[in-house]
């Protein structure tokens, strides 16, 4: 009789190609990942991985495992799915994971929405930058994730658009554009911007947006969050570029005022997204039902 424990740990095994990848994945140590390995090739009486210096790679009855795992594993996920009444359940978790932007600003009224609902219930963020927020999913550590960065498109990694998001120019109380509708495209070039941190996908993104227009913006000062950009527009450092989301307080108090550009629409386009080789459980069928009421996009998903 296969375990489905150990099934399990050959799926990871498979995922990451190695031991040692695996056993950090499931919080294990590699000795132990091993052992359930070697278990189930004498339980089967054939292997399943020929071993190697650089990993692992799986033989043809390995193959053959690996394909019936899969399916196995799904509709395990899909029958938990099925039957579970998550209001019933004494406690679980979600794991979800942002980018700055969003995980500062929009996820958080998700998750007390939410909670109202599934008072029992746990719910992580982890933010990050987009690439670090997709690593994370493929490593198992996120269950579902929001980003408005690009993504490159591979056969793991699935998503689905919920809106876009409109990119405002914020400027700071007193400054000339105030009594502006919008702000002419070559008037960026008159000003210093402070701006997120290199390695910011965000920051790559408008920079490539200006640049097609002829716009190189003068950078006084780089900085890793959406608050810190607004205190120092706020304190006079410079203007910025911001999602509209992340304004409303400070437009709110008239500390700032955001601006549209004249002739130009910066959007992106908010997205959910999540590794396809792993079904999702029923908790996070759970939250995505939730958000569907504001998100139609999301009853296609998983027929919600």
């Amino acid at each position: 009789m296969l375990d489905l424990r150990k099934l399990e740990i050959f799926q990871t095994v498979v995922e990451t190609g190695s031991f040692s990848l695996a056993a950090e994945r499931l919080f294990l140590t590699q000795a132990a990942v091993s052992q359930h390995i070697k278990e189930l090739e004498i339980g089967l009486g054939t292997d399943l991985f020929v071993r190697g210096r650089r990993g692992v790679v799986l033989t043809a009855s390995g193959e053959i495992l690996a394909d019936y795992t899969r399916r196995i594993l799904h509709l395990v996920t899909e029958a938990a799915v099925a039957v579970t009444d998550v209001a019933h359940l004494k406690r679980g978790e979600i794991r979800l994971g942002a980018t700055p932007g969003i995980g500062g600003y929009v996820i958080p009224g998700w998750m007390q929405s939410f909670r109202k609902v599934y008072p029992q219930l746990t719910l992580s963020l982890t933010t990050d930058v987009t690439d670090g927020i997709v690593d994370l999913l493929q490593r198992d550590r996120l269950d579902l994730a929001f980003v408005e960065g690009e993504t490159e498109e591979t056969d793991w990694l699935g998503y689905v658009a919920l809106r876009e998001v409109q990119q405002l120019v914020a400027v700071g109380r007193g400054h000339a554009w105030c009594s502006l509708e919008a702000v002419p495209l070559e008037a960026l070039c008159t000003q210093k911007f402070v701006m997120r941190s290199k390695d910011s996908q965000t920051r790559r993104w408008l920079e490539g947006q200006l640049a097609k227009y002829g716009v190189v913006p003068e950078i006084a000062a780089e900085f890793d969050s959406p608050e810190a950009l607004k205190q120092a527009v706020i304190a006079g450092m410079g203007i910025t570029i911001l999602p509209e989301y992340t304004l409303q307080l400070e437009l709110q108090s008239k500390l700032m005022r955001a601006l549209p550009l004249q002739g130009l629409s910066l959007n992106r386009v908010l997205k959910l997204i999540w590794n396809q080789q792993k079904p999702l459980g029923p908790i996070a069928h759970a939250f995505l039902t939730h958000l569907a009421e504001q998100f139609p996009a999301l009853h296609d998903f998983y027929s919600l």
